[in-house]
């Protein structure tokens, strides 16, 4: 509906004057930077001079299904988490980790992977926390394309991290044994056999890292060369407490690039000081391949680097190509807040409700007549998201006259200032804002 033709509203700007401001703004920007319709981001990022040399495409592997599991009071049936896991590969993740082979049986593993294929053939399929050759048959029976040998980052303090330990102790039984590693090279020497073996029956092997913010430049270099020899495909540095800055990952990426050339390098970053897209970012710079992350950032703690953010911050801001369909994001989002009851902030990047709202002031809102990807540098229905403008008491005459033209209210310049008036009035007096129930039933009093 044109609301042009529903009221007189008199002209801010002329068209001379319209036309001008676009070639300013036409001159402040950069192919690439701007694409009209999707995203107008500083030119600055696109200079190798300012941010350095990225690569033409980076590869986004989520791992929300197995992150979830970490999320207290996440109770969720197994068709919800089909349904969750095909929109998943729906969106166009060229890797998915799914949840861990403990509680499920080789019908639930098959199909898991059947789903997964079925929707995109190409999509990896990756079985984490491989603890024995056993567990290696059994990720191969199931059709898995990789498995993931976590390797913890201690020597004999990795028995903190060793489940059986704790029911063993708990039940009084003795849990030492000749075969318990007291040191960093039994460690090593266990997960080793572990890569070698997964290889052996023809599995990619991605090997993470953990709790590489403990890692020394001697013992990480001991690390990726023994993990590399045994056959792993991808070293993957796993920061769980997110105590790695974005220039402390770029630093590791290189030492593992430079110590094992032949091996992919990937990061899975946490977010403990909102700097995960960054660390994302700073570590593909410096040369890996894979970021491992989860739709909303799911993960105990402080959770992962979310999805959406990190997708739209390689695709808009580095011309890097991730391969998301990046219109199917928000769908995503509220579909993983409905699969674990854990919803996320109104203003969560990309696609939080509110993401693409600036309030109500008449200078936001009519912007977008002159050009819409102003205070909004991406354009929500890129990613499935909606630009929300509310009513405030900051509003103006033309925010309000928009507004009653959306509800098909025709309504003259002296009407709309009537109701401008009362719907003030009514916010300070009930100390709230108003729907457009409560707009339209103003504007009912006024015309009446």
């Amino acid at each position: 509906m044109d609301r042009r033709r529903l009221m007189d509203r008199p002209p801010v700007f002329s068209p001379d004057e319209i036309t001008r401001f676009r070639a300013e703004l036409a001159a402040r920007r950069a192919p690439g930077a701007y694409e009209p319709g999707r995203w107008s981001v500083s030119p600055l990022n696109r200079r190798t001079d300012v941010v350095g040399s990225l690569p033409a495409s980076v590869r986004l592997r989520d791992a929300t299904l197995r992150s979830v599991e970490t999320l207290p009071g996440v109770v969720a049936t197994d068709g919800a988490k089909a349904e969750f896991l095909r929109g998943l590969v729906g969106s166009g993740v060229p890797e998915v980790v799914t949840a861990g082979l403990g509680g499920r049986d080789s019908t639930a593993l098959k199909a898991e992977v059947e789903l997964v294929k079925g929707e995109n053939p190409d999509c990896r399929v990756v079985c984490p926390l491989m603890r024995s050759t056993a567990d290696v048959d059994r990720a191969v029976a199931a059709g898995y394309d990789a498995v993931q040998v976590w390797v913890q980052g201690f020597g004999e303090t990795s028995l903190i991290y060793q489940a059986p330990v704790y029911g063993r102790a708990w039940r009084g039984e003795e849990w030492r044994t000749e075969d318990t590693p007291r040191d960093r090279p039994a460690v090593l020497a266990r997960a080793a056999r572990l890569v070698s073996y997964a290889r052996e029956r023809g599995l990619h092997v991605i090997v993470p890292l953990l709790m590489v913010s403990y890692a020394t430049e001697e013992t990480h270099e001991e690390a990726a060369t023994l993990l590399t020899e045994a056959g792993a495909g991808e070293l993957t540095l796993f920061d769980g407490p997110g105590a790695m800055s974005p220039e402390a990952y770029a630093h590791l990426v290189h030492l593992t690039r430079a110590v094992a050339p032949g091996v992919e390098v990937g990061l899975h970053p946490h977010n403990t000081f909102g700097l995960a897209v960054g660390c994302a970012v700073a570590a593909v710079r410096a040369g890996a391949t894979a970021v491992e992350l989860s739709v909303n950032g799911y993960c105990g703690g402080p959770g992962n680097a979310d999805l959406a953010a990190t997708a739209l911050a390689f695709e808009s801001l580095y011309g890097v190509t991730t391969g998301i369909r990046t219109e199917r994001l928000t769908e995503l989002a509220r579909a993983g807040q409905e699969l674990t009851g854990y919803h996320t902030a109104w203003n969560h990047p990309v696609t939080g409700t509110h993401a693409f709202c600036w309030g109500g002031m008449d200078l936001i809102t009519q912007e977008t007549e002159i050009d819409p990807l102003l205070h909004n540098c991406l354009e929500p229905e890129l990613v499935g998201n909606t630009r929300a403008v509310p009513f405030t008491p900051d509003s103006g005459p033309y925010t309000l006259a928009d507004k009653l033209a959306a509800l098909g209210i025709e309504a003259g310049r002296a009407q709309v200032d009537d109701v401008l008036v009362r719907a003030r009035e009514l916010m300070a007096r009930e100390n709230r804002l108003l729907s457009d129930a409560d707009l339209a039933t103003l504007a009912g009093e006024v015309m009446r």
